[in-house]
C-alpha cells in the first residue's frame, strides 16, 4: 500500500511521518503523474487558494479524477477542497463529499487553538488552525468526530475529510481510520 501525501505546501511532513510511524509507505505528491502510483492520498493543511493555483488545470483535474475514485482524506485546507460546497468566500474545488464549510470559520491564525472533542463516543485532542466549520453535512456523509456540537470528521464512501489537523496531536486514530479505509478489500467509491 502506498500513500501519497500532496507536498505542494502545508505540513504535509507532519502527515508524512504519522503515515510512516503507522507502517505506510508514503510517496511526496509534488507532480500530476505521481497520482497513478499511489492507492491513497493525504490532502494537508494550508491555504485552499493557493492549492488550486500551485496544481494548475492539469494538476487540478488530476486530482479531480483522483479523489473520484481512490480513498483520499483531507484535513483543514484539504476538507474545502474536497467539499461539494464552500463559504466565505465561495470557491470551486472537488465536490468529493457532500458538505457546505465556512472558511475560517473558527477565527484568524490567533485564533487558532488545542480543544478536546470526541472520536464516536470517546475523547480527542485536536488542533484548530484558521480551521473552516463544516456547516451543512448531507445525506450518506457519516460524521466520525465532533467538537462540542459541531461535525469535525466525515466520511462519505472512500473520503474523509477533518477541518483540524490530526496531525499534530499524538493520537493516531484518524489516520489509522483512513489507511484502514485504504486497505479494505470492498470498499465503495465516494
Amino acid at each position: 500500500m502506498q500513500i501519497g501525501v500532496l507536498a505542494l505546501q502545508g505540513d504535509f511532513d507532519a502527515h508524512r511521518k504519522r503515515l510512516e510511524q503507522l507502517g505506510a509507505k508514503v510517496v511526496l505528491v509534488k507532480k500530476p503523474e505521481q497520482f497513478d502510483e499511489i492507492d491513497g492520498l493525504v490532502i494537508p493543511g494550508g491555504e485552499s487558494s493557493t492549492f488550486l493555483k500551485l496544481l494548475g488545470e492539469t494538476g487540478f483535474e488530476k486530482l479531480k479524477q483522483f479523489v473520484h475514485v481512490k480513498p483520499t482524506f483531507g484535513t483543514c485546507a484539504g476538507a474545502i477542497l474536497l467539499a461539494k460546497e464552500v463559504e466565505n468566500p465561495k470557491q470551486g474545488g472537488l465536490g468529493a463529499i457532500d458538505i457546505t464549510v465556512r472558511r475560517n470559520a473558527y477565527g484568524r491564525q490567533l485564533d487558532s487553538s488545542i480543544r478536546q472533542g470526541k472520536l464516536g463516543d470517546d475523547p480527542l485532542e485536536m488542533v484548530f488552525i484558521r480551521a473552516p466549520r463544516i456547516e451543512r453535512v448531507g445525506p450518506g456523509v457519516e460524521v466520525l468526530a465532533t467538537a462540542g456540537s459541531d461535525p469535525v470528521a466525515v466520511r462519505q464512501g472512500t473520503v474523509m475529510a477533518a477541518t483540524f489537523h490530526p496531525e499534530l496531536s499524538d493520537d493516531t486514530r484518524i489516520h489509522t481510520a483512513f489507511l484502514e479505509m485504504v486497505s479494505a478489500p470492498n470498499r465503495k467509491k465516494a
